[in-house]
């Protein structure tokens, strides 16, 4: 039997940019109020049309959870690891704030958390998880844009939804192999 592949989906053309995901993580993993730094966002694409025919998308971001992470091959005490089913993880305790990681990845999905004295980022609430949960930004969201689930099980609606639609990740050339993907 394969392992779990923890991933999430984007369907973007449902985003509204409502900051709901960005607003219910910072609730649940308590991102110290007042951050621009946090552990998942929305990015306004620019306006396009002409008026009054005019249209906008959102992409929503996070940590990644890369296959090939180059954050985890930089870190000098090895605080950032992988869960066996892929999720990305920063050990507070071993963490010495060299901000290595943050440096190496691409996606700019860590900032230091000065409030716990070591690097953050998105865990896709593994606490969550492990209590039989979706992640806080999956299960808040409004439209649906994000869909969690284990790639590697072909009955979930993650991996139906990536063998139903073309799809793609963000930064494919760098060759670290993203767990979000975004719909086409």
């Amino acid at each position: 039997m394969n392992e779990k592949r923890y991933a999430i989906v984007l369907d973007t053309r449902r985003c509204i940019d409502c900051k709901a995901c960005t607003v219910a993580c910072k609730a649940e993993n308590h991102v110290p109020l007042g951050r621009e730094n946090h552990r998942n966002w929305v990015t306004e694409e620019e306006v396009r049309g002409q008026y009054p025919n005019l249209g906008q998308s959102f992409t929503p971001g996070q940590c990644m959870h890369c296959a090939n992470a180059p954050c985890k091959k930089v870190c000098p005490t090895s605080a950032t690891g992988r869960s066996p089913e892929g999720i990305i993880t920063v050990d507070d305790n071993r963490c010495i704030g060299c901000k290595y990681c943050m440096t190496a990845c691409p996606y700019d999905a860590r900032y230091y958390n000065e409030e716990i004295g070591a690097v953050d980022k998105c865990t896709f609430c593994q606490h969550r998880i492990l209590a039989g949960r979706v992640p806080a930004c999956v299960d808040t969201c409004p439209t649906k844009v994000r869909v969690f689930g284990d790639i590697n099980d072909p009955t979930s609606e993650a991996a139906k939804l990536l063998a139903k639609y073309p799809h793609r990740v963000i930064k494919a050339s760098l060759g670290t192999k993203p767990h979000l993907f975004y719909l086409i």
